[in-house]
């Protein structure tokens, strides 16, 4: 959601519009003809026109047979270069293959990108129920997930009010934290329990479990690793999920550390 508020002085009205027309044309699966465009967008026909006659060139749109007009290849080589450039060295991955392949649970690191909680990487477990929401850049429900859960845990009181108070704290399922009091209690046993936790928060009937990888004073830099897993099995194997999150997260630590060392 943009603030109109906080628009530049600045701002390429061109390149603003451009967006929009991408963004309306995503939303769009079955494609969307010119005039479709400039109604949604609130432009002109002819400035429309021009638009899409760029975004195709470029390769962010493309035109079909029937004159509509759905997303470019060019967005899927955006993307990939999105999830390269967060997931870090090729080592990280690699490191993150292993502890799903190791445990059957599907496994996720996440960290603040531009003040936000997102996951950055993920990789799928045999054992774990599939989220579709839960890959490279989602960045909702901080509140209602363990990877985000730990990520609040590192910020202070004053930071977490600010974050909650911004973003919100929306009710994913009937167990979800609504208040930031009952969330403080929870990051706490968090804290003394060694891993942020989450039992259908998120998702009814499915758990997940979060620890620090690095702590840093950037709170950019910060990164956590988190899995999910189906909620009865998190309630008989609570210990064995904690021991091995905590060694795949020194395992990530050193890739992304060796990984930095061989490009410095």
């Amino acid at each position: 959601m943009r603030d109109p508020l906080a628009e530049p002085s600045d701002l390429i009205r061109s390149v603003s519009r451009a967006l929009r027309v991408l963004e309306s044309v995503g939303r769009a699966p079955r494609g969307l003809t010119v005039k479709q465009i400039a109604r949604r967008c609130e432009l002109t026909v002819a400035t429309t026109y021009h638009l899409v006659r760029t975004l195709a060139y470029e390769g962010y749109v493309i035109r079909r047979e029937d004159g509509t007009y759905i997303v470019g290849l060019e967005i899927a080589d955006r993307y990939r270069e999105l999830v390269s450039a967060f997931r870090g060295p090729p080592a990280v991955g690699e490191a993150l293959r292993r502890a799903s392949l190791d445990s059957g649970y599907s496994h996720y690191l996440g960290r603040f990108v531009g003040g936000r909680i997102a996951v950055t990487a993920s990789a799928e477990g045999a054992r774990s129920p599939f989220i579709d929401d839960m890959s490279p850049g989602f960045d909702e429900g901080g509140h209602a997930t363990a990877l985000g859960k730990a990520l609040l845990a590192t910020l202070t009181p004053d930071q977490r009010a600010r974050y909650l108070r911004d973003y919100g704290m929306r009710a994913f399922t009937p167990a979800t934290l609504t208040t930031p009091e009952a969330l403080e209690a929870d990051l706490a046993a968090g804290e003394r329990r060694g891993m942020q936790l989450e039992m259908g928060q998120f998702r009814q009937g499915l758990a997940c479990a979060s620890v620090l990888v690095i702590a840093d004073r950037d709170i950019e830099r910060r990164l956590v690793l988190a899995c999910a897993l189906p909620a009865a099995e998190m309630l008989t194997s609570a210990r064995v999920v904690r021991a091995k999150l905590t060694a795949a997260a020194r395992n990530v630590a050193e890739a992304l550390s060796a990984g930095e060392s061989a490009t410095a």
